[in-house]
């Protein structure tokens, strides 16, 4: 077997690093190199070993996760960890900032800690055949649709500070609730997304349009692909506006309904 995957847990709730704890122990696949309550002990467990994984709660005493996001980009000699954000912030602000200091997954409370090391695998072994089946599986999940729509955009690049990550959210959202608006996307989808921000429909489809650009330029395809459980696209490939927000709707209503 491969060398197992160390995984630094940094959480202020002592409910949640056992609960993380205890369910990644049982991995055959991970070693847990260290279970800490403040952004301070994080630094220092970072400098004591290799970690390959840090799950960080952006919320604690101390030092708070932007904290050590930040010193962890000053630290010397330390190889830097792919970092999933465990958190319950969920404002697009947050997780633009977060993203911007190296975080690579952002997932909110409550979670599934087999979710958690679903994304664990993806992160580190994303050509391991059966990482790629624990995330491509649906999960039920308790958290809101724009937190889930912002995992999403997260997962493909989209950055939350352009005017298409608004207008591309609003835009699944209204197909979730009504299916037919997609196949009427210039008469009534756009004018809708439009009427809801003061803007014109012609802006919200270059908007749009952009958006998904961006998610190409950024070469997250093999995330991409994973989301939708085959590979779709290639780099030259993408999907006009009404196919990325039909696939992205119709996984939505799946989770939905499992």
């Amino acid at each position: 077997m491969d060398k197992r995957i160390r995984v630094l847990i940094v959480d202020d709730s002592e409910a949640a690093r056992e609960l993380l704890g205890a369910a990644l122990r049982e991995k055959e696949d991970i070693e847990i190199a260290g279970s800490v309550e403040n952004g301070l002990e994080a630094l220092e467990a970072l400098r004591a070993g290799d970690v390959d994984v840090m799950l960080l709660d952006m919320v604690m005493p101390k030092l708070d996760g932007f904290g050590v996001l930040s010193g962890l980009r000053r630290l010397e000699g330390v190889r830097k960890p792919r970092i999933i954000a465990v958190t319950a912030l969920v404002r697009d602000d947050f997780i633009q900032r977060a993203v911007a200091l190296g975080v690579d997954y952002y997932m909110l409370k409550p979670f599934d800690p087999e979710n958690v090391y679903a994304h664990i695998q993806e992160l580190v072994r994303p050509d391991d055949p059966s990482a790629c089946m624990a995330v491509r599986a649906p999960q039920a999940s308790s958290c809101s649709m724009d937190e889930r729509i912002a995992n999403i955009f997260l997962s493909m690049g989209i950055p939350a500070h352009i005017k298409g990550y608004h207008y591309l959210r609003e835009a699944i959202k209204l197909v979730v609730s009504d299916r037919e608006m997609i196949n009427a996307i210039t008469k009534d989808l756009y004018p809708t997304v439009a009427l809801t921000f003061g803007t014109t429909s012609s802006k919200v489809e270059r908007a749009i349009r952009h958006a998904i650009d961006v998610a190409w330029n950024r070469g997250q395809m093999e995330n991409i692909n994973l989301l939708f459980g085959t590979r779709i696209y290639v780099k030259h490939d993408k999907p006009t506006n009404g196919e990325f927000i039909a696939m992205i709707a119709d996984r939505l209503a799946i989770e939905q309904s499992a």
